[in-house]
């Protein structure tokens, strides 16, 4: 007779806008199936972000085995800044539209009902040790990320977006890339890489736990999540042509052949420059100046090994 699964004490937050469309399901299916299998299960549902993270961080003083995001990358940002530095696992069901972590994690991200049998797998097997990002603010603050951190032309896009009001949904965004696209001009940083400073004259800065952003760009595709490092990449000064035609690279991880792209593996990095805010795990930081230190072991994930 195979052995019963052992009860585990969970937490799942669930995203405050998937009360409607077509992932309003999936936080209660996953909630469902863990009651099923046998778990202490409560699920956390606030009408705001705000106070979402209240809520969760008031059960993370309880002490559970695990806690369980349901959403996009904005939810695993929420998720990492709950739970890392601890013992507790954080699991992930990803009903996003980037869902990047859980690419690079190896959790299916187009099938909801893949992602909970995995999930309910992983719950009885140690949890994956990984790295994380932790940065360090302009305002004296602290933020983790798990899988990418922007300072360029992609933040740049969405701090427009930001600004917008219209139109509602993805076209916003494409407006957004649209407008920046024509007034498109090289930013200037100040870098320190592990202490070593440069300054460039670059399009794209992304500093990668992970290998991608924005739904599979692949920017950084050689960083490994448990190797205690960073990659940093950094696209030089281009021509708007010039950018136009390096961009589309970028989504299959072929740019790196371009002599006006570097990357650099580190264990901390400063970026500075006027005028632009950085991006975690799509979530908004704040105005540079940033600094980001990984740090090796700091998150527990419920995802497989890689093979």
């Amino acid at each position: 007779m195979a052995e019963a699964a052992k009860p585990r004490r969970v937490f799942v937050a669930i995203n405050p806008t998937a009360s409607f469309g077509k992932g309003s399901s999936v936080g209660p299916a996953v909630v469902a199936a863990l009651l099923t299998a046998g778990h202490d299960v409560t699920a956390l549902e606030e009408p705001s972000y705000a106070e979402l993270i209240a809520s969760a961080t008031a059960a993370m003083a309880t002490g559970p085995d695990a806690l369980i995001v349901v959403g996009g990358d904005g939810m695993v940002n929420l998720g990492t800044n709950l739970v890392a530095g601890t013992d507790v696992a954080l699991g992930i069901v990803p009903s996003g539209t980037g869902n990047d972590m859980a690419r690079v994690l190896g959790i299916p991200h187009q099938n909801t009902a893949a992602a909970i049998e995995l999930l309910l797998i992983q719950l009885q097997l140690p949890p994956r040790v990984i790295d994380a990002g932790l940065i360090h603010r302009a305002d004296g603050g602290e933020t983790w990320y798990a899988c990418m951190l922007s300072a360029g032309f992609d933040a740049v896009v969405n701090e427009r977006a930001n600004r917008m009001t219209w139109p509602k949904g993805p076209m916003r965004y494409n407006l957004a890339l649209l407008y920046e696209l024509l007034g498109l001009k090289p930013i200037r940083y100040t870098l320190t890489l592990d202490g070593a400073v440069r300054t460039v004259e670059g399009m794209l800065i992304s500093v990668g736990n992970g290998v991608s952003l924005g739904g599979g760009m692949l920017v950084t595709p050689d960083a490994e999540v448990d190797d205690g490092l960073l990659d940093v990449l950094v696209v030089e000064r281009l021509t708007r042509l010039q950018f136009l035609r390096i961009f589309p690279r970028v989504f299959k991880g072929e740019h790196l052949t371009d002599p006006r792209v570097t990357v650099h593996r580190v264990r901390s990095i400063s970026i500075a420059a006027e005028g632009v805010a950085a991006y975690a795990d799509g979530e908004r930081v704040g105005q540079l100046p940033v600094s980001v230190e990984v740090k090796p072991g700091a998150l527990r994930v419920l995802s497989p090994a890689p093979s």
